[in-house]
């Protein structure tokens, strides 16, 4: 699986084709529905407490275990994505890992966790030609291609502990590493004009602390309500930067600098969520989460693009038609829905941007305990046709394997 994990880092900087503006600007396409577990159900999971699955949306959520288990979580996803702006139509799609995360106990009260997902994605590959009358009468048929790659990772590590009986706090530690390329190239069918060429290359790092809390409540002897909310901070970020701009075969500028010493520092945003959920005896569980990030005064902006505040509203619900059966399979599957709505981190040309889509999902049990193989679809749209802007449809399907085991067990014969 580790092995998995860096080859699929190595081949996202090559394996985007196609027309994606929208991950053109800032850090790219964000990713924020967690494991399969939680984007199965619309991504919701701050609140979320279950002691059969690792919920690492709230670092508070790890104290939801058994006292001796010991769990773990790995997922994939493909994306398939069509766009559409006017009369013209292209396609991408995608595979790559989503997250590698194992959890432990630290004493009775608390536990651990320690894994790797991506924060944001970035590949594009387009270009149009000027029609501009002026610049065909002077100087001729002019190209402008535009690509983009690369993606920026989280590795974290979390605890929590139960201070009372039913309040759970959490604290996690992230640090950021990724590497994103941004290539311009000008193409002029004039001999007698030069092209020009600008590539810019960041390596990109930072770091930060996400605080969570959750609190349960039990309303008789079969209704729970949770009730949740996390705070990320905002982190600086740090790394090298490397622009080469050529006109023809005359290099013209070349910049070689740390992050740091810009005049103009570059954020990533903090975020505040809140959530509410409940469960009914084991078998019916649902969540409602809401989060806003301040993306606005992190600096990243051009002519088209201007950041503002991301907003998302997410909806999930879990049945489980027996839990404790033994006889019948098909009663012990987890069955899963979801909804939401996101309003992008930024505008393009003044106009928002948001995405709305659905999700379904399962998870099979397999061997003991609660080990199982989790199956997801999720289907959306992202954007519009109006004001030029792109129209982006996808489905996209995940797949994740959470494993359970107890440590530490003594067995004892008669």
């Amino acid at each position: 699986m580790l092995s998995a994990c860096v080859f699929a880092k190595a081949d996202d900087n090559g394996s985007y084709s196609g027309f994606a503006p929208y991950s053109r600007f800032g850090v790219g396409d964000l990713f924020s529905g967690g494991s399969a577990y939680n984007m199965t159900m619309g991504g919701v999971g701050i609140a979320l407490r279950n002691n059969r699955y690792l919920n690492y949306l709230n670092p508070a959520a790890v104290t939801a275990r058994d006292s001796l288990s010991f769990m773990s979580d790995f997922s994939v996803y493909q994306n398939n994505k069509i766009f559409k702006q006017g009369s013209s139509t292209s396609a991408t799609n995608l595979f790559n890992v989503n997250d590698f995360v194992f959890s432990f106990p630290i004493t009775t009260r608390g536990g651990a966790m320690i894994g790797i997902k991506p924060y944001s994605a970035m590949g594009y590959d387009f270009h149009y030609y000027e029609t501009d009358p002026k610049v065909l009468s002077e100087v001729g048929n002019v190209s402008h291609n535009y690509s983009g790659q690369g993606s920026i990772y989280q590795i974290f590590a979390a605890a929590g502990v139960n201070l009372f009986k039913n309040l759970n706090l959490g604290v996690e530690y992230i640090h950021y590493t990724g590497n994103i390329q941004k290539n311009y190239e000008q193409n002029l069918t004039d001999a007698a004009s030069i092209g020009m060429k600008d590539n810019t290359e960041m390596i990109l790092s930072a770091n930060t602390a996400k605080f969570g809390l959750q609190y349960e409540q039990k309303i008789g002897s079969k209704f729970t309500l949770y009730l949740g909310a996390t705070y990320t901070m905002n982190a600086r970020l740090g790394g090298f930067v490397n622009r080469d701009i050529t006109s023809g075969s005359l290099a013209i500028s070349s910049v070689s600098d740390t992050l740091s010493k810009t005049s103009t520092p570059l954020f990533l945003a903090s975020e505040k969520g809140v959530g509410i959920g409940f469960s009914y005896n084991r078998k019916l569980r649902g969540e409602f989460d809401y989060t806003r990030s301040n993306w606005s005064e992190c600096n990243f902006s051009d002519h088209v693009f201007a950041p503002s505040n991301r907003e998302s509203f997410r909806l999930g619900f879990e049945y489980i038609p027996k839990p404790n059966d033994v006889r019948y399979y098909r009663n012990i599957i987890a069955y899963r829905a979801g909804a939401y709505y996101i309003k992008d981190y930024y505008t393009v040309n003044g106009s928002p941007v948001s995405s709305r889509g659905i999700t379904l999902g399962v998870t099979l049990p397999i061997f003991q305990w609660y080990n199982g193989v989790s199956l997801g679809i999720e289907i959306g749209q992202r954007g519009s046709l109006k004001n030029n802007l792109i129209l982006e449809n996808y489905v996209n399907f995940n797949i994740g394997i959470n494993l359970f085991d107890i440590w530490f067990q003594q067995y004892r014969y008669e």
